[in-house]
């Protein structure tokens, strides 16, 4: 059973958007890259674009349940990102967790 690894450092953010794959859609943004440790990390970003905090909080809540759901079905050995997007707030968590489900397995992540 994996666990939830989060990603702190801004130079990990960073290296996820120069050299990492992306895969976009209107709700989110995921960016993935192969990384030698035995564990995924993921981290959750959401830019004042998206609105005022309670909007940008209640975007990273949904991205991370749905990403917790995920969790037990994901290869180990990831860095993932997720940006959140202007309809971010206003959608399902199950909106945001069928988007992301395909991503990861456009990305070859899900088991």
């Amino acid at each position: 059973m994996n666990e939830y690894v989060s990603l702190k450092k801004n130079n990990e953010f960073r290296r996820l958007y120069s050299k990492g794959r992306f895969y976009q859609s209107p709700l989110i943004v995921t960016y993935v890259i192969k990384t030698r440790r035995n564990c995924v990390r993921v981290g959750i970003t959401t830019s004042k674009k998206i609105g005022n905090a309670v909007l940008r909080n209640r975007s990273r809540r949904i991205i991370r349940e749905s990403y917790r759901s995920l969790l037990p079905e994901l290869k180990t050995g990831y860095d993932i990102v997720f940006v959140a997007r202007g309809k971010t707030p206003f959608v399902k968590s199950t909106d945001i967790l069928r988007v992301m489900k395909k991503q990861l397995k456009e990305a070859g992540i899900l088991r």
